[in-house]
Order: structure tokens, then C-alpha cells, then sequence
């Protein structure tokens, strides 16, 4: 008997299960942001955000199998938003250094807006799991091509003699903007001080 299943149905199937997928998982996100939003890393229990997603904690952990992943997660989905905004409304500036130095200060403002989401989140990149690894290299990786993109055309990573690379520019701004956030999430600086201080950073390396 021939079949009865019309050409693309299997596609259409699998797409609406992508789409299923996603959907969940931003709810699984956002979730976790409210629980972070109420107390911080603590406040974030899979058991929890399994409930306000409500989803299956089974389910939950097929998608991410620790809290700490989960708020990697939740930081991954903040740089790629940053860097989507960032396309819409390239980043200010005549030099690759106030270019980037504007980056940073709107990544700033960003985290400020959520404190104690920005400390959930720090505190989760000092995991040392394997789980996490993954989730940490995307969310370089993200981060570096946002402030290459900010440091491009001017600086290449075939950068002459006697100048820095991308890379290497990127690898010191990371250090500098980890150390910032780390210092602003305990309280000892403020949001001001901590934009100001990578603006610094960006310019003593780019110009």
C-alpha cells in the first residue's frame, strides 16, 4: 500500500520538535533567572526551576546537568543577546578603542541591571566540573568575536610588530572584565568604577 505521508511531513514533524525544544529551554532559562533574581546562586535549585519551567526535573537535567551549566547557560544566552543588539546598534566610536570601550560599558550596564543574576552566574564560572567546560569555551568564544568585531577593521590578528593581536588584546580585556565583575559582585566597587576601569583597559591596549 503506498503511503499516505505527504513529501516534507517528516521535516515539518522534526522542526516543530526543534521548536518544542527551544521553547523549553527558554523557559527553563528564564526560570532560573527568577529564582536567581530572589536570592542569588543559592536560590537557584534544579528541583525549583524544574517546577517554575514546569517541565519534569528528568527533563531538566537532560538539558543541563548541573546548576552550575544551567547558569553558564543563562550567560551564554546573555552574550549572544548582546551581541545580536550589538549588530543592531554597532558599537560608537572612530577608534577600535572607544568602540570597544563602548562594548564594555553597555555589557556593564547589563549585568548591573540583574546583580544578583550577575553573581549567580560568576560564581558558576568558578565551577570546575567537565560538565561546564563546554558552556565556559562558548561563552569566550562569543565574547571574543563581539569585541573583535568592535576592534575590526583597525586591528587584525596579523597585527605589525610592536602592537598587540586580537587575540591577545582579547585575552587580557577577558582577564581584566572577569576580575571587574568578581570585584563589582562583592562589593567592592561599583558599577561606575567597574565600566570605567575595562574602558581603561582599552584604551592602555589599543592605543
Amino acid at each position: 500500500m503506498a503511503s499516505t505521508t505527504a513529501p516534507g511531513n517528516g521535516r515539518a514533524r522534526t522542526g516543530g520538535r526543534a521548536a518544542e525544544t527551544e521553547a523549553r529551554k527558554r523557559r527553563i532559562l528564564a526560570a532560573a533567572a527568577r529564582l536567581a533574581r530572589r536570592g542569588g546562586y543559592d536560590a537557584v535549585q534544579m528541583r525549583d526551576v524544574a517546577a517554575d519551567a514546569e517541565v519534569a526535573l528528568g527533563t531538566l537535567y537532560r538539558h543541563y546537568t548541573s546548576k552550575d551549566q544551567l547558569l553558564l547557560a543563562m550567560q551564554l544566552d546573555q552574550t549572544q543577546t548582546l551581541r545580536r543588539r550589538l549588530e543592531l546598534h554597532p558599537p560608537d566610536g572612530e577608534s577600535a578603542a572607544d568602540r570597544v570601550a563602548d562594548v564594555l560599558r553597555r555589557a556593564c550596564k547589563g549585568l548591573e541591571r540583574d546583580p544578583l543574576v550577575t553573581g549567580a552566574m560568576v560564581r558558576a564560572m568558578f565551577a570546575p566540573e567537565p560538565d561546564v567546560i563546554g558552556v565556559k569555551r562558548s561563552v569566550q568564544e562569543q565574547l571574543h568575536s563581539i569585541i573583535e568585531s568592535a576592534i575590526a577593521p583597525e586591528h587584525t590578528a596579523s597585527a605589525g610588530a610592536g602592537e598587540a593581536s586580537v587575540d591577545a588584546v582579547v585575552d587580557v580585556l577577558g582577564h581584566v572584565w572577569f576580575a571587574a565583575i568578581a570585584f563589582w559582585v562583592n562589593g567592592l566597587t561599583d558599577g561606575t568604577a567597574m565600566a570605567d576601569r575595562l574602558a581603561s583597559t582599552a584604551h592602555l591596549l589599543l592605543e
